[in-house]
């Protein structure tokens, strides 16, 4: 549709919404916090826009798991701690500048876990230490700076999809 601008702020007052797709637009600024308000929302795109600045640490609070799209766009910063709480069904975080740690994503306990794409950003953290979610089937870490070797749990996994070109 070819929107630009930044994010509205009132759209957390839809409280009914489910599914959001602002996806393949020309928004730009920083993602508003309060979205993350949105109890009864599943599906979040937000990729491929202009978006900038961090992800909102609120974002690890989205009452419902989640579909959650914030590829191709420029946003920065460390990813936030609190996602590694996230229900997650699609966690697709790739093609961005995001820096830092992001081992606190994986975690072995959540059992909702299944595609997450972390590709093409700077990340950077040892791989050998990582606990992945057993319910995990896609994971790409390529073209990050990872470190470390694939650990032997993965082996459990029913992994379809495994992409860690450094």
């Amino acid at each position: 549709m070819n929107l630009s601008g930044p994010v509205p702020n009132f759209l957390n007052q839809l409280t009914t919404l489910t599914y959001l797709d602002l996806s393949f637009n020309q928004f730009s600024g920083s993602i508003p916090p309060n979205l993350s308000g949105l109890k009864n929302l599943g599906t979040l795109h937000l990729d491929r826009n202009k978006l900038t600045g961090s992800i909102p640490e609120s974002f690890g609070s989205f009452a419902a798991s989640i579909y959650l799209f914030l590829s191709h766009n420029q946003l920065s910063g460390p990813i936030p701690k609190s996602l590694g709480d996230l229900d997650s069904q699609v966690l697709d975080l790739s093609r961005n500048k995001l820096v830092g740690d992001a081992s606190t994503l994986f975690k072995p306990n959540h059992a909702v876990d299944r595609t997450m794409d972390l590709s093409r950003n700077q990340l950077e953290f040892d791989l050998t230490k990582v606990k992945f979610p057993k319910s995990l089937t896609s994971l790409d870490i390529s073209h990050n700076k990872i470190f470390g070797g694939i650990p032997e749990d993965i082996i459990g996994l029913d992994l379809q999809l495994l992409n860690e070109r450094r």
